[in-house]
């Protein structure tokens, strides 16, 4: 399980995801539940094209803090 970040579009719609751990893994979906069902794909694309490169796959980062500046 990664943490993800979830980002709305409100001018054209739809959800962007990210994960902070394996930075270039982004998806995205109409609706929050589509959002997730991709990013979860695409995580698992990721992993796996990573150790196919030989590439050491990073652990997931610490719980993570949304702070506005």
């Amino acid at each position: 399980m990664r943490q993800v970040i979830l980002i709305p579009d409100p001018e054209v719609g739809g959800y962007t995801v990210e994960v902070p751990s394996l930075p270039g893994c982004i998806s995205e979906g109409d609706t929050v539940d589509e959002a997730l069902a991709n990013i979860k794909e695409a995580i698992e694309l990721h992993i796996e094209s990573m150790i196919a490169h030989g590439e050491e796959v990073p652990e997931d980062f610490a719980p993570i803090q949304l702070m506005a500046v």
